[in-house]
């Protein structure tokens, strides 16, 4: 049960906004490499869109496979900094592989090995950000905090696109771009060095099977709808191909990378204080919604209007989807929150796998085929959800 003591924190403690300056360096320095990434591994690298859906895939599998075990050892231990911070880290080295290699098993060694550092650090720091965050405003906490981090994936492609137009779409261009990305990281792991520890409570170690136990019931059923809607949840990247499909330039493909992040970075604390009002299960359930949505859209656009119109409704369910769940699943658990966060990434991040290898195959088939399953997908969420209703479980 949450104390008087944590709904009397100030409704922004200033280390929400520290850590948010460490995920926008680090979002800066990932996006200028991922919004041209998909590009450059088909059209340069002559990799196909099969292979894409596998490396997408295996990095989404890679950004989920160690998520329960740092969010467990950071509940065992009581403590945050050391694991984010290792988690940053291993994300920075991994970016010195672009630099020796542009070859398609380098470039799908990058990919995965990255991802694995988000892993690493997600649990942990999201469990931070539920700790010094009032449980009032915690929505908009997550909210601002999603925020800081798009930021950083507006700049991103913005530059991208910046050295791409005065360099022009050569090799040699893509080089300097992933040397530029890696100063940003670097300042990444210098800012969090110096953020204060907040410790958690610790708690003995268990075995496996006995920190299941340990989570809520409201927690496990949301966990079930989760699971379901990841198998909708196919890699960013076939977006970007579909519009490449559409007719537009790498360049602008670049530009409509960046216009997702600022619809994301606009909507993100608007639906924070939002889903303080209304509530976050009503917010979750509107994400899956317009996920379908969107989906549905570009199963069937033809013009780049059409295309422009619902990266920025993917902004919106993606302001929806990232900050809001960890909100939730916060609202969920308060003793193991980094175990349940970890957990939630782990599941959902297993599934993306098949999620994109299914997608890819589709995609050979036809593209409206891969969006017209995820829509699907997305409305069983939404009636899994309206069924399990993990919302009865919200302690107060």
């Amino acid at each position: 049960m949450p104390t008087a003591r944590e709904d009397d924190k100030p409704a922004l403690h200033p280390d929400i906004l520290k850590l948010g300056l460490v995920s926008f360096l680090t979002d800066l320095s990932s996006e200028i490499i991922f919004s041209v990434f998909a590009i450059f591994f088909t059209t340069v690298a002559g990799a196909s869109a099969a292979l894409l859906g596998l490396i997408e895939g295996l990095a989404d599998l890679s950004a989920s496979s160690l998520n329960y075990l740092s969010g467990r050892l950071s509940d065992r231990t009581g403590q945050r900094k050391i694991f984010t911070l290792a988690g940053y880290g291993f994300s920075t080295l991994a970016k010195v592989i672009l630099l020796v290699s542009s070859s398609i098993t380098g470039l799908a060694v990058f990919r995965v090995i990255e991802r694995l550092g988000k892993s690493f650090r997600g649990p942990p720091r999201d469990a931070w950000l539920a700790a010094v965050a009032a449980r009032g405003n915690r929505g908009y906490a997550f909210g601002v905090h999603k925020a800081l981090d798009k930021s950083g994936a507006v700049l991103g492609p913005l530059l991208a696109w910046a050295l791409l137009s005065w360099l022009g779409e050569g090799v040699s261009t893509y080089q300097i771009l992933f040397a530029v990305a890696l100063v940003p990281a670097v300042l990444s792991v210098l800012v969090l060095a110096r953020v204060e520890e907040k410790p958690g409570t610790p708690h003995e170690r268990e075995p496996l099977f006995a920190a299941w136990g340990t989570l809520s019931p409201a927690f496990k059923r949301y966990l079930l709808g989760s699971g379901i809607f990841s198998l909708a949840y196919f890699s960013f990247s076939f977006l970007l191909l579909r519009a490449y499909s559409v007719g537009f330039a790498v360049k602008d493909i670049v530009l409509l990378y960046a216009l997702f992040n600022i619809a994301c970075v606009i909507a993100a604390p608007l639906i924070g204080k939002l889903s303080d009002r209304v509530g976050r299960p009503r917010m979750i359930q509107a994400g899956y919604l317009t996920y379908a949505v969107m989906c549905l859209g570009f199963a069937f656009a033809s013009t780049q209007g059409e295309v422009i119109a619902l990266f920025v409704l993917f902004g919106v369910f993606y302001a929806i989807d990232e900050a809001q769940a960890k909100a939730f699943i916060a609202d969920l658990e308060h003793e193991r929150r980094a175990s349940a966060i970890g957990l939630y990434n782990f599941v959902t991040g297993v599934l993306y796998l098949p999620a994109s290898l299914v997608a890819g195959a589709l995609w050979l088939l036809h593209p409206a085929a891969a969006f017209g399953l995820a829509a699907a997908l997305a409305l069983a969420a939404f009636g899994a959800f309206r069924v399990l209703r993990p919302d009865r479980g919200i302690a107060v």
